[in-house]
């Protein structure tokens, strides 16, 4: 089985299950700063990775936003939010590694919490391809868990290890930003959001 075909058996189980098991995380960690993703951007957006919709809510009037996942399961649930919410947002199932977009067909892309889903031999050549679709010029940017250098809060973060590998095919040990330059990007800023665990990442095409 590819990798592919694992994220998406993971996510079919999962998907019927996930704003609530993601509930409280949501409403206290990646709602008040989701609206950083899309702060300042206008034109053509794709959100990669758009999972159940949670950054609907935040797109941008007057922009035109594309949201893609690789599980149509998760699809099902982002339809049903998109629609509670009346938007017209077109969603569509591709992989963020091959997404079938002609070249610069984007002002922007953002993507959160998609990039701990990625093994690390797959980093780069997803940032190669949502290189590829932005214009020059463009941003991609990323909203990421990384470990915390904190003593306490690695440990923490330690114990759920397991089961975010187990529930989401996620790691903590991604890190993105490391593989920006080597992706033909410029990296345009790197920060964090939440404590030293949320990484807040900017790569501009050149």
């Amino acid at each position: 089985m590819s990798a592919a075909d694992d994220a998406r058996a993971i996510y079919r189980r999962i998907a019927p299950f996930y704003d609530i098991l993601d509930g409280s995380f949501e409403r206290k960690r990646y709602a008040p700063i989701r609206g950083t993703l899309f702060d300042g951007l206008t034109g053509r957006i794709l959100d990669a990775g758009v999972g159940t919709g949670r950054n609907i809510p935040y797109y941008p009037a007057g922009a035109e936003v594309v949201g893609i996942d690789l599980s149509q399961a998760m699809l099902v649930q982002a339809r049903a939010r998109r629609d509670a919410l009346g938007s017209a947002v077109p969603l569509a199932a591709m992989d963020v590694l091959r997404t079938g977009f002609a070249d610069s067909s984007f002002d922007a892309v953002v993507a959160s919490f998609v990039f701990c889903v990625l093994r690390p031999d797959r980093q780069q050549a997803a940032l190669e391809e949502l290189g590829r679709i932005v214009k020059p010029g463009g941003e991609i940017r990323l909203l990421d868990y990384t470990w915390s250098k904190q003593p306490w809060r690695r440990f923490v973060m330690g114990l759920w290890a397991p089961w975010v590998r187990w529930a989401y095919g996620a790691g903590f040990d991604r890190e993105p930003q490391r593989h920006v330059e080597p992706a033909g990007l410029v990296l345009a800023e790197s920060r964090f959001l939440i404590d030293d665990v949320v990484r807040y990442v900017v790569a501009r095409r050149p």
